[in-house]
């Protein structure tokens, strides 16, 4: 019994370690990650630059709340016109729902007009669990000095109904403005929300 329960308690212990938690404020964990063409890109490569971190899965409906009406094409447009580097990351497993090979991922980037800096493949899920991303979405706003300066949800409205995007305020648009401008970030910090991240 005692047994048992030790090995429950390191279970417990290696999940938790194995998944951060990166608030605003702290340091972003750099990284190393693959495009769609097969390109490494690090993080600590966009150092002196905005970045913006988005969790993807085509086939989850909050992410389709979002792309279906161009809401994020146009907010990644927005943004990169601005010179900021907009990473989108798939950490969906071989198997699980929105995992796609490189050259799926190129269709379905082209097919959605996507206008993100780069999308990048992350199957064995070991930047989302650095960064401890859980829903998709799930966005994080890095300054040009790495620090997070937002993390959590894309708005405040948690439906998944497109119709809502007009009346919700978009918390990554809004710490990028403040951010940029040299204000004060209002909200730095949103609870998640959408499909959990399809981790193996």
């Amino acid at each position: 019994m005692k047994n048992k329960i030790l090995i429950s308690l390191l279970a417990f212990s290696f999940s938790a370690l194995s998944f951060a938690n990166v608030a605003p404020k702290s340091a972003a964990p750099d990284f190393t990650l693959n495009d769609m063409m097969g390109k490494e890109h690090k993080l600590s490569d966009f150092k002196g630059k905005w970045v913006v971190l988005e969790w993807f899965n085509k086939d989850c409906p909050f992410v389709k709340k979002h792309y279906g009406v161009n809401n994020m094409q146009n907010i990644q447009g927005e943004f990169t016109g601005k010179g900021v580097i907009w990473l989108t990351i798939k950490s969906s497993a071989p198997g699980q729902q929105g995992h796609e090979s490189p050259a799926d991922s190129m269709k379905t980037y082209n097919d959605l007009k996507a206008k993100a800096s780069f999308v990048l493949n992350d199957e064995l899920g070991v930047v989302g669990r650095l960064y401890g991303a859980k829903t998709t979405p799930h966005m994080f706003v890095i300054n040009p000095e790495q620090i997070v300066a937002y993390a959590g949800a894309i708005d405040d409205n948690t439906s998944p109904n497109p119709g809502v995007i007009a009346n919700s305020k978009n918390f990554v648009a809004a710490a990028l403005n403040a951010g940029m401008s040299g204000n004060k970030i209002a909200v730095a910090f949103a609870r998640p929300y959408g499909c959990n991240v399809k981790y193996k």
